[in-house]
């Protein structure tokens, strides 16, 4: 699937559709440059799933756990930030790997490329492109 987002509205409507196919134990994996809109992304996917909490880039947190009201059997999200880890060990480190293995847990990962050699095979991954300074390309690959 592949759409085009003018503003951040379009994202997180975006983000609403590629969230209620997801289910729980599923791994997304958020690719692309600075600022094009990985947070913004994991707000849509969120607010879709039923988060009451504001979601907040886990830049220097590196990861942000938040529960999660759906009838997809997505009970928490995991929001992981891979930008400032040094390897992808760093993040089992952390204990990444716990909420990969739950399947009521949807872990997202922003700079997911960062650590694609430790992902599960059944790691999903959207892609975000700008095109411009207010267009982006948001690819969503199974």
């Amino acid at each position: 699937m592949i759409e085009n987002s003018k503003n951040e509205e379009e994202t997180i409507k975006i983000a609403f559709k590629i969230g209620a196919s997801l289910r729980g134990g599923d791994i997304l994996s958020l690719v692309g440059n600075l600022g094009v809109g990985k947070t913004v992304f994991t707000k849509g996917l969120s607010k879709c799933l039923g988060v009451k909490s504001g979601v907040k880039s886990p830049t220097f947190t590196l990861m942000n756990v938040y529960r999660a009201k759906n009838d997809q059997g997505i009970k928490t999200i995991c929001h992981i930030d891979a930008y400032r880890l040094n390897s992808a060990s760093d993040l089992l480190n952390i204990g990444a790997q716990d909420f990969f293995d739950d399947q009521e847990t949807l872990t997202v990962i922003e700079w997911g490329d960062k650590v694609r050699d430790i992902l599960p095979r059944r790691s999903k991954m959207v892609v975000i492109e700008a095109l411009s300074e207010n267009n982006r390309k948001i690819c969503f690959k199974k």
